[in-house]
């Protein structure tokens, strides 16, 4: 399993009813990736996948609805969920994180992330708001579901990303057919639809048609039904992803920054719904383990 290991390093958790919790680095597991890693690592079973899934929205929405400063994380992915002892989520690398102490709908800045993960709206023009995130949680619940990365697993050839061939089999009304197969039988077919359901609304591809992070924690719950996903054709689809990936990436590194440094863009509009402004910021090294990682 992919053990990340800190000496005398202590990381702090946001748990239920936001108690704090301290506990050893050296217990912490990184979320597993595609069955293409040479690590290895655990067999989820499905009700750990669930238990997964919702804490990492449970996370989320609590940084941008209930935190005192809203934060928008910029960067989730499998490899920045850890798990603990336990298998609870926790959330970590907030070296690309915003806060906001104001009321803007939005911030135009620079852009840094992970293409697979990023938004279009937000890799094609900066344009960043919370639901950058919850774009980024459908991918990471694609994963979470199907066993398999949304950037490394390819059915056929015209299909660049996972996302994209769940998108052609949500429209063939096969979407089961991206369940892990190494779950066999089982797991909830229900539950299992629910959270391919929920991922595809979460990833649409716009931002304000996408659920915020507290009905998607209502939605896994089962407390509210699932919005049925807007269905479009998969080759818009995919057509929005490939203007995002030209406008940022030269070649094929995953991790990105655009030239979008200039401090005049990061311009404010205001609103009643109030992301994002800027904190110290750090570009992500190429090793994603880094050890100034902090957790929620």
């Amino acid at each position: 399993m992919m053990m990340v290991r800190f000496v005398y390093a202590l990381i702090f958790g946001f748990v239920a009813l936001n108690c704090l919790q301290v506990f050893e680095e050296s217990n912490a597991q990184r979320l597993p990736q595609d069955e293409g890693e040479h690590e290895q690592k655990l067999h989820l079973y499905w009700p750990t996948r669930m238990k997964i899934c919702v804490g990492i929205a449970r996370g989320l929405a609590y940084l941008h609805e209930e935190s005192r400063l809203k934060i928008v994380h910029r960067d989730i992915k499998a490899t920045n969920v850890l798990l603990d002892k336990d298998l609870n989520a926790k959330i970590s690398d907030f070296g690309l994180a915003k806060l906001d102490e104001e009321e803007n709908t939005h911030i135009s800045t620079r852009i840094a992330g992970t293409i697979g993960y990023m938004a279009p709206e937000y890799a094609m023009r900066g344009y960043l708001t919370d639901k950058a995130d919850v774009y980024s949680f459908g991918v990471v619940a694609l994963e979470i579901v199907s066993g398999k990365s949304n950037t490394k697993y390819r059915p056929k050839e015209e299909f660049v990303y996972l996302l994209d061939w769940a998108y052609v089999l949500q429209e063939q009304g096969n979407l089961l057919e991206l369940v892990d197969p190494s779950l066999g039988s089982k797991y909830s077919p229900e539950e299992a639809m629910r959270m391919l359901s929920l991922a595809l609304l979460c990833t649409n591809p716009s931002p304000t048609l996408r659920p915020t992070m507290s009905s998607v924690v209502s939605m896994l719950e089962g407390k509210i039904p699932i919005q049925a996903p807007i269905i479009r054709g998969s080759e818009s689809n995919q057509d929005v992803r490939f203007k995002a990936f030209e406008l940022l990436s030269q070649d094929s590194q995953t991790l990105v920054s655009s030239a979008y440094s200039q401090e005049s863009m990061k311009q404010r509009h205001k609103s009643e719904d109030g992301p994002w402004v800027d904190s110290s910021i750090s570009l992500p090294s190429g090793d994603d383990y880094s050890s100034s990682s902090k957790l929620i």
